[in-house]
């Protein structure tokens, strides 16, 4: 089905009402949700009427309709990609069988770990954000946080259908403790660390959404390589949603660096002394965010080397990004990849079994998509005869997972001692005082079509609408 049947109490192209036991177990966990959603979802913004855009297909065109919506009334649903009745498992051990419509029983565990871990980045993200509104710099922006927030919520919902219908009582306990773990609790904290982390300012914001979000794009896509045929279905769908939260990241930071480098230009100052006094965000610090969220994120693939990693992909439970285009037999049981280590005070390669390095095979997809992006960001800066130019840490950088954790690395890749770590790191990381300065800026701004000193405005409007446009009706 590439239709959505709204007439339901959940919204779905699963035929919900012919499994009754099913569709029952999932309305019990729905006033949950709700009320998850009221004490974590975004704050003090249950009455506005948001211009939200909402599914209505699976297809590539025409998928979405957009309208104003308070968002507990938004329609949250399941959603799956079409069915490929002639789809073939492509890589691992079991190459051209039939793919799974249902969980086989020696994957069971293995395939219930992957779901609750990718389900658990969903809530947490709303959770992280859920101060932001009270400080947006516009309500285009403040309408695009909120899409993001609605998405997440309904990302949540594609994983916790998939534990509630194939994964028996067991699946039904892990959508609970879904919304049972909050992001940053000392006692229950999400899984992931970066989804522990504070996004306290719309700076974070702007690069979570553009880095971790991308972290996302790239788990889903080997997800959706995946022999278990509801979980590649359910994860293609989230694809297309993903891709806006990864624009408003982009655009957001893109948006910081024209505003800051019009002042640079009025003012003729590279003085951020200067630039901070004018209301905007200088360079130096908008690279230090950089490198923040870029090797907090990186550290979400896992550890370099991995037996788990290697079973995922023999068992035919998660693929590369891009499985399909790449050329070899879709096994690795002879090939090797080069992963980092520190030998003497260096860093050199190593080659290892690919099957074992499969994290580090993903991360590099990522950073070098990631490296695409900042590119563009610097095109901003030289389209205004700005000479800075904004560079990715290396990836042994700041990290905090696998082999290179805790080994102290300057963003150009040079093995440091932790003295001078130290006397360095605050030109490297956004230290207290980035923050609160970066903080003292924001402020919300709830007129139409106006924007917060420190920020450009978007070159068009959501959805074809102007720039001035009500996004948000605060009511």
């Amino acid at each position: 089905m590439s239709g959505i049947n709204y007439s339901e109490k959940i919204p779905n192209n699963v035929n919900l009402s012919g499994d009754r036991t099913l569709q029952r177990a999932l309305e019990h966990w729905q006033p949950n949700y709700l009320q998850w959603w009221r004490e974590m979802g975004p704050e003090a913004s249950q009455n506005f009427d948001v211009y939200l855009r909402t599914a209505v297909s699976v297809q590539p065109d025409g998928w979405a309709n957009f309208d104003h919506v308070k968002m507990p009334d938004y329609r949250w649903g399941i959603f799956l990609a079409p069915q490929d009745g002639n789809r073939k498992v492509h890589f691992g051990e079991n190459i051209g069988r039939d793919v799974w419509q249902e969980a086989p029983g020696e994957h069971r565990a293995n395939l219930r770990r992957i779901i609750v871990t990718q389900g658990d980045t969903e809530p947490a993200s709303v959770e992280q954000q859920r101060h932001l509104g009270l400080t947006a710099p516009s309500q285009y922006d403040l309408r695009n946080l909120f899409q993001v927030n609605v998405e997440e919520g309904r990302h949540l919902w594609a994983m916790v259908y998939l534990l509630h219908r194939y994964f028996g009582r067991d699946g039904r306990e892990e959508a609970d403790a879904l919304l049972q773990r909050n992001s940053g609790d000392q006692d229950s904290p999400r899984i992931l660390g970066a989804f522990n982390e504070k996004t306290p300012d719309w700076l974070a914001f702007y690069m979570f959404t553009y880095f971790t979000d991308r972290d996302g794009k790239f788990q889903l896509c080997a997800l959706a390589e995946s022999s278990f045929d509801p979980l590649a279905r359910t994860t293609k769908f989230m694809l297309t949603e993903e891709a806006h939260h990864m624009f408003v990241g982009e655009s957001g930071v893109s948006r910081v660096l024209q505003r800051t480098a019009e002042v640079m230009n009025q003012l003729k100052t590279e003085d951020p002394a200067v630039l901070r006094a004018a209301g905007v965000v200088d360079l130096p610090t908008i690279q230090r965010y950089l490198n923040f969220h870029y090797s907090v994120t990186i550290d979400l693939f896992g550890a370099d080397q991995s037996s788990n990693a290697a079973i995922f992909y023999s068992s035919g439970l998660k693929g590369r990004y891009e499985e399909g285009k790449r050329a070899d037999d879709h096994q690795l049981k002879n090939d090797t990849y080069r992963v980092l280590e520190v030998v003497n005070g260096e860093l050199r390669d190593t080659e290892v079994p690919m099957l074992n390095a499969l994290n580090e095979v993903l991360r590099d997809d990522f950073i070098k998509d990631s490296m695409a992006g900042v590119g563009r960001w610097n095109k901003v800066l030289e389209k205004n005869g700005i000479a800075f130019r904004l560079t990715v840490p290396h990836k042994a950088f700041n990290r905090r997972i696998g082999t290179l954790a805790g080994i102290r690395v300057s963003p150009e890749g040079m093995v440091l001692s932790e003295e001078q770590w130290k006397l360095h790191e605050h030109k490297w990381l956004a230290t207290p005082e980035d923050r609160e300065f970066v903080s003292s800026l924001m402020g919300r701004v709830v007129e139409p079509g106006k924007f917060a000193n420190w920020i450009a405005p978007p070159v068009i409007g959501v959805n074809r609408q102007p720039i001035n446009f009500e996004y948000v009706r605060f009511n």
